[in-house]
């Protein structure tokens, strides 16, 4: 078998969790094992994997349960919810991974990095928190958060009151030497779950937690960039990148170069909840060196990586 080369494959909420409809463990298992199927398939192909993944839903539910369980129990640290949940989806990758490489005759294992990702305290995004979580607060609840937590609550469009943390940076991964060497040693790895678990570095080099939410995407470039990958595939709901988004005018993307999509930003062409820092991430990957970046589905990963199908973009 031919070396493909090293991929950060970064999968997106569908990864996991298909639709509403399919939410529970057994669901999301169910759904693993499909995406891993796709990532086994590159590694028999010839490519050395590190899944990253999102942990937006699954942050939520901890959330919710932790302000059900409030009258009995201790809240739980955002942070926390992050480790609690690169533990749990971590978990059901390596099993789908390792029933997957069973039926196939392939003998490799995979592991799951517990991932810190550092911040910059200076980062303007503490000043101004925009990234909603958790549940939805009647006005009095919220007063009380914001009194007696310090919480910063904004009101949702007459739904409610309503948590918002702020969405820094990424700077550095802590663990990239480690996972590297994993790679090196002929492990699959997950890592940079959620984007990481946002963390400062102290003066004296210590390092705290911080409730804060990473984007997945941008957690993955700074991985994809400190360990040298040669690809930054992104898997995500859409085959394919479109510009003029269902319009009468709208039209696939096979291949760009970096120049041409910062082009397209400026032209307003990346919604930006949605494509748009998948994009950015993808430029912040090419900026460090990086060689090729991929947007894909989890469905077509194996044709797009043989040119078929997918939105290339390139330096």
């Amino acid at each position: 078998m031919q070396k493909k080369g090293l991929a950060v494959v970064a999968v997106g909420g569908n990864a996991l969790i298909k639709d509403k409809n399919h939410q529970t463990v057994p669901d999301q298992y169910q759904a693993a094992v499909e995406t891993m199927a796709h990532i086994a398939t590159m590694i028999e192909d010839g490519w050395d994997v590190v899944v990253t993944h999102g942990n937006g839903p699954q942050v939520g539910f901890i959330l919710r349960r932790s302000e059900i369980a409030a009258s009995e129990l201790h809240e739980v640290p955002l942070d926390y919810c992050g480790a609690d949940t690169q533990g749990a989806i971590g978990y059901m990758f390596q099993q789908a991974l390792h029933n997957e490489f069973l039926r196939r005759g392939i003998h490799k294992s995979a592991a799951t990095v517990v991932t810190q990702t550092i911040v910059d305290r200076d980062d303007p995004a503490f000043k101004n928190p925009t990234k909603p979580i958790g549940s939805f607060l009647d006005e009095d609840q919220a007063k009380i958060k914001m009194e007696k937590d310090g919480w910063t609550m904004v009101e949702d469009a007459g739904r409610g009151w309503r948590r918002v943390v702020p969405s820094p940076i990424p700077q550095s991964i802590v663990e990239a030497d480690a996972i590297r060497s994993l790679i090196d040693h002929g492990f699959v790895v997950v890592a940079v779950g959620g984007g990481g678990i946002p963390v400062m570095r102290t003066p004296e080099g210590k390092l705290i937690g911080v409730e804060a939410v990473i984007d997945k995407d941008f957690g993955s470039a700074i991985l994809a960039c400190m360990i040298h990958a040669d690809l930054f595939l992104i898997s995500t709901a859409v085959e394919k990148v479109a510009v003029n988004f269902n319009k009468p005018d709208q039209r696939w993307l096979d291949r760009i170069t970096a120049d041409e999509a910062r082009q397209l930003i400026k032209e307003g062409h990346f919604a930006k909840g949605s494509m748009l820092p998948k994009i950015e991430a993808i430029l912040k990957y090419l900026d460090c060196g990086g060689k090729a970046a991929l947007i894909t589905d989890p469905e077509h990963i194996k044709g797009a990586l043989d040119g078929k199908t997918g939105t290339w973009v390139l330096p």
